[in-house]
């Protein structure tokens, strides 16, 4: 009986560990195919899924209806490795946080720029990097809002082929990118800090 409860109280600690060892954000910056290519560059990040977040619809469909949601993705990340603000400071350097219309080429609400925070202090973070942001660009309105976090709906069923699409279709993701021009205003804005 002793032997049984060591390993169960083992296995509760170990299977707790890597609990706390898993954080996760949402972020929506525009197209989720990129914002999943970008993040899943990051050192610490060990998941991102593509999804909808942020409306009351409930289940959103890409090609069917999600009105008043925003193309988000969800990270889980190792925060041993990479803080929630460190996620926060690339975010910044791959959002164009000026444009009140969409991202790049996409417009549209679904297509817009928002932090989405799961409690107070990843709000009090949010709102500190955001002001480092509009601290830098004094002349300029930074229009990403900090939004209470939402039931994240990840894309999924027949529309899966939108999970890991830059891995998939690479000529593809990487046509379309260049054309949505991207990574030209990411270095516009933000030069050398841009992560492209």
């Amino acid at each position: 009986m002793k032997q049984k409860w060591t390993v169960f109280l083992l296995s509760s600690l170990l299977c707790g560990s890597s609990t706390v060892l898993a954080d996760k954000a949402i972020l929506a910056g525009g197209c989720f195919w990129c914002m999943e290519s970008d993040f899943e560059k990051l050192g610490g990040v060990t998941d991102v899924v593509s999804g909808f977040t942020g409306g009351t619809l409930n289940n959103p469909t890409y090609n069917g209806d999600h009105t008043g949601h925003y193309e988000s993705v969800e990270i889980t990340y190792d925060p041993n490795k990479v803080s929630y603000k460190e996620l926060l400071d690339y975010y910044w350097v791959n959002i164009d946080p000026f444009d009140d219309r969409g991202q790049f080429c996409d417009k549209g609400h679904s297509y817009l720029s928002a932090i989405f925070v799961a409690n107070d202090k990843e709000r009090k973070i949010a709102e500190e990097s955001k002001r480092e942001v509009e601290a830098q660009f004094p002349d300029q309105k930074v229009v990403t809002p900090i939004l209470a976090a939402t039931t994240f709906y990840p894309i999924k069923g027949n529309e899966s082929y939108h999970q890991d699409y830059y891995k998939n279709n690479p000529v593809r993701y990487k046509f379309y990118r260049w054309n949505c021009g991207r990574d030209q205003r990411l270095k516009q804005i933000w030069g050398e800090k841009a992560t492209h």
